[in-house]
């Protein structure tokens, strides 16, 4: 399968500062001195100071600082084993300020200031519905709570102003059980932060997720899995003035923790089958990795087998992907006909045209009978009715067809009223009018010209006269528009407004507007967490189509100048037939509503995608210019996102050379069992699911161990936490000479 372009992003520990927030005094002197000594001793320079301050984000964080967040505000998915992250613009941001607990390291690595903390419904006193509501404080309150027994960040009394203390910012308050059990301890902030560094990004993400751009940015993760199904808010809080508190217990008589809250948003982690769209995809692919033709488009069987030719005849005809349908006869008689939409599970063959060529004003040519059995195929006859009423449906459409009409009879009209002057019909109607005349009264010669003709003797009494012409019959003046020069000025004509009907056929001829009934006229054909691949019946796009091109003929002249706009709409429109296609019905779709779909041949061509729908909120059409050999369904793009694989694992990435760094290893972490058993603070299913980092069950020391290292640093930690996305191949069912339909 070809590969997507690879974006070259490098994940870095963490990036220090030259230099923390605060009041910073510069002081210059001067010396002037030689080996024997200071040479102006007695009359030195005054020494030269100046003072600035750097400042930085405290209590209060920019919307422009902040470049993306996963998952999207608002949104409702599968995010049970995502942990939630957010992307900031200002790469320092994390480190700028200072926290207690710099490991020892040359360089030595700072702890991140900020930390990213998930709640859910019903855990804060002020947001019980955790749609990521704070409350509005001053510094000041932040600092001091009135509250008895809720702690604020122990920040030195020196470090806050007092215009800042009166300053508004956004606060929640957590109670101490709940920050206990969430809140990163010392030794794991250090691995919640990153830096990301794109150096070539040239592959937007989906809509609803993060559009790299070339650049750095800090990246901070959660900790928490919203395991459970609800609503869940993310704060991005700060924790300076929180050092000594972070070890899992809180000074005596706290009840809650108030905390300064820089960013928050709100989304659904969804419950249901769309919870492990893993499973689903593995579901709808399963039927074909024996045999493909479980996954052609067609209704089951469940009949036994008999030796009744009638039921082989039915089976024969199900196996084509016919279904049957009531059918009221001329006679009054109730009877059933088969019918087969364009989605067909075989090739369909070739349908003879040249009995019938044009246009009609009904279905009848198109139907089918089977003398054999007494039944009718009404598919084509449906699908030209059918694209006759979308044509007189539109009437932008019907406007189009109606003034090609006219203008194609006013311009045959007129040749046909010439036919009987020869003088007259070589005239081209279209050529301005004519000046001879007049240039002739104005040149030189003309005054001689015009009196020696007077001069000259009078003729006879109808002398000179122009004869009456013979009349033509309408034969006659209808066999004029055989002719070269007329056939030019008819197809000149009818151009001018094909390149419209064109477009609107070409619409219509990728199904646009058609019911999806008329596609899938059996839901049995079609269940719910099915897939099925078809190939497109052109003879019935064509009948389609045809229906649509037949509207607004309404006189003998309109049906024989029908062929030539017919053809002039054939020579506009230049897009390409689709040839094949795939339907997917399952809670996958409203659950990646941007899933990838890529199809290709056997070597390797990919397939144009030519249209994408979603008849229903639960049901994926997909068209393309090719019959694949292969489709390939992969979990949508949004960006880089953290958490654990199908299966509760890890699919580990390599740090080394070789193989490349990043590049999937094919193996997991845990080799069996679940990682939520392993290194999870508490029981996700009666606590909250929070990653157990260092310690007993210590996912680090770990993770650490199967690349044969002792530690990880914040860098490779994310790298192996970026989610695998998921993919699967299916084998189409191909045409080979048994799946094609002989007349």
């Amino acid at each position: 399968m070809p590969a997507e372009p690879d974006l070259r992003i490098h994940f870095l520990d963490h990036l220090i500062p030259r230099a923390t927030p605060g009041d910073y005094r510069v002081v210059v002197k001067n010396t002037l001195s030689d080996p024997g000594g200071e040479l102006d001793a007695q009359d030195k320079l005054l020494p030269s100071e100046e003072t600035f301050e750097i400042k930085a984000v405290r209590f209060v964080l920019s919307e422009a600082s902040v470049h993306a967040h996963y998952p999207p505000r608002e949104s409702t998915g599968a995010y049970t084993r995502t942990l939630p992250h957010i992307t900031l613009s200002r790469s320092i941001l994390p480190w700028e300020r200072n926290l207690a607990g710099t490991r020892a390291e040359q360089p030595p690595a700072r702890p991140p200031w900020l930390a990213l903390l998930v709640f859910g419904e019903n855990e804060l006193p002020d947001d019980p519905a955790a749609s990521g509501d704070t409350v509005l404080r001053t510094v000041e309150e932040l600092r001091n709570p009135a509250e008895a027994g809720v702690k604020g960040p122990n920040l030195p009394s020196g470090g806050v102003d007092e215009a800042e203390a009166r300053s508004k910012c956004r606060t929640i308050d957590v109670p101490a059980d709940l920050f206990n059990a969430i809140a990163p301890r010392d030794d794991e902030m250090y691995y919640l932060a990153h830096v990301r560094k794109v150096v070539d990004a040239n592959k937007p993400r989906a809509a609803d997720g993060e559009v790299f751009v070339e650049g750095e940015y800090a990246v901070v993760n959660a900790n928490r899995f919203p395991h459970n199904p609800g609503n869940y808010a993310v704060h991005l809080v700060s924790l300076e003035g929180f050092e000594g508190r972070l070890s899992g217990t809180l000074p005596g008589g706290t009840t809650a923790v108030r905390l300064c809250s820089l960013h928050s948003w709100s989304f659904t982690s969804s419950e249901g089958p769309a919870a492990d769209p893993g499973a689903l995809l593995e579901n709808l692919v399963a039927p074909g990795a024996e045999d493909p033709e479980e996954l052609a488009l067609r209704l089951p069987v469940t009949a036994p087998v008999t030796d009744d030719p009638e039921d082989d005849y039915v089976r024969d005809r199900l196996a084509r992907g016919y279904t049957a349908v009531p059918q009221l006869a001329l006679s009054g008689e109730r009877t059933f006909a088969w019918y087969r939409g364009p989605a067909t599970p075989v090739t369909a063959f070739d349908v003879p045209t040249e009995h019938s060529p044009g246009p009609h004003t009904t279905s009848d040519h198109a139907l089918i009978y089977e003398p054999e059995h007494g039944i009718f195929d009404v598919s084509y006859a449906v699908a030209w009715t059918l694209g006759r009423t979308i044509g007189l449906a539109d009437p932008e459409y019907t406007t189009a067809v109606g003034r090609a009409r006219r203008e194609l009879a006013n311009r045959a009209t007129t040749l046909m009223a010439l036919a009987g002057d020869p003088e007259r019909a070589s005239v081209d109607p279209d050529a301005p009018p004519a000046l001879g005349a007049l240039r002739e009264l104005a040149s030189a010669g003309f005054r001689e010209r015009l009196s020696t003709g007077l001069k000259s003797p009078q003729l006879p009494d109808g002398a000179g006269r122009r004869m009456p012409q013979p009349r033509v019959t309408r034969t006659q003046s209808r066999s004029v528009l055989a002719e070269e020069r007329a056939v030019s000025l008819l197809r000149t004509t009818a151009e001018r407004n094909a390149g419209a009907i064109a477009a609107w056929q070409a619409r219509l001829g990728l199904l646009q507007g058609v019911p999806f009934h008329h596609l899938v006229p059996d839901p049995r054909m079609l269940p719910l967490e099915s897939l099925r691949m078809f190939r497109l019946d052109q003879g019935w796009l064509d009948a389609l189509v045809a229906g649509a091109a037949d509207v607004g003929v309404h006189t003998s002249v309109d049906s024989r100048l029908a062929p030539e706009l017919n053809r002039a709409t054939a020579r506009s429109g230049s897009t390409k037939r689709a040839a094949g296609g795939l339907l997917i019905h399952s809670e996958l779709i409203p659950a990646w509503p941007d899933i990838k779909v890529n199809a290709y041949l056997k070597d390797g061509t990919v397939l144009t995608e030519l249209r994408r729908a979603t008849p229903d909120e639960r049901i994926l059409l997909v068209l393309w210019d090719g019959v694949p050999d292969k489709v390939v369904i992969r979990e949508p793009g949004q960006g880089i996102h953290y958490g654990i694989d199908t299966g509760n694992r890890l699919g580990l990435r390599s740090l080394a050379a070789d193989p490349p760094i990043g590049t999937p290893l094919e193996t997991f972490y845990p080799a069996t069992g679940s990682l939520f058993d392993l290194h999870l603070r508490s029981d996700p299913d009666t606590g909250p699911a929070v990653l157990q980092m260092f310690g007993t069950g210590g996912l680090v020391p770990a993770l650490a161990r199967e690349f044969g290292l002792t530690d990880l640093d914040p860098g490779q930690l994310a790298l192996e936490l970026v989610n695998a996305p998921l993919e699967q191949e299916i084998l189409s069912p191909t045409g080979t000479a048994a799946r094609t339909e002989t007349a």
